[in-house]
């Protein structure tokens, strides 16, 4: 399998851990304990989406504009991924020593959401576009505006995980945990575009190759 469908699987499956570990049904199925490793291993998986990603862009940084900015929006974001391993694993740590923690114990990391909206400003920046608006008709063209979407909402999670008291309920964290969620969705929808443009162009190489007798 390419190394763009495992980046893109990578993705999809940290996506998924971001997307139901907010939601208060998932906290009380599973416990604060088990929840907080679902946010660790979606964060490892951000970071081995991220190593991947940067990998595939480092070929093409000298091939223009478009070549640097996709490199340069692959590095950051992987430097957002490195802040979201070590806030997760600290709040794995907190619930995994207090059995009786009964509380969602991590917010997106301030960095990390910094971050991310830098990586998406980039690459929404250098995308195909109309003025703001961006430009229809190509395969993936709304991959760049859902990206930057999803990075807004994290950022946005982190400032409402800030302002809630640290005494907070579940319903005083709920602006947190419902953006962290749609952040999440819009990463995964990214995600299952770009594995199925690299699953399509793996199948044309291979279709060439047999066509030629190569």
């Amino acid at each position: 399998m390419s190394r763009e469908r495992w980046m893109a699987l990578a993705f999809a499956a940290g996506s998924t851990c971001f997307l139901i570990g907010p939601f208060p049904g998932y906290l009380a199925l599973v416990g604060p304990a088990a929840d907080a490793v679902t946010f660790f291993v979606g964060s490892v998986l951000f970071t081995a989406g991220g190593a991947l990603q940067v990998r595939s862009a480092a070929a093409d940084r000298q091939a223009g504009a478009a070549g640097r900015a996709a490199w340069a929006a692959a590095l950051v974001q992987s430097a957002g991924t490195l802040f979201f391993n070590v806030s997760t694993f600290q709040a794995m740590q907190t619930s995994l020593s207090d059995p009786a923690y009964d509380r969602l114990v991590w917010r997106p990391d301030a960095f990390g959401s910094i971050c991310f909206l830098i990586s998406g400003v980039i690459a929404y920046r250098a995308s195909a576009r109309h003025g703001w608006l961006p430009a229809r008709g190509t395969p993936g063209w709304w991959q760049p505006g859902v990206n930057l979407l999803g990075c807004l909402l994290f950022g946005v999670a982190a400032v409402a995980g800030y302002l809630v008291p640290s005494s907070g309920t579940l319903l005083d964290l709920a602006a947190a945990n419902w953006t962290t969620s749609a952040g999440a969705a819009c990463f995964l929808a990214c995600a299952l575009g770009a594995y199925r443009a690299a699953r399509k162009s793996s199948t044309r190489r291979t279709s060439r190759a047999v066509a030629t007798g190569s």
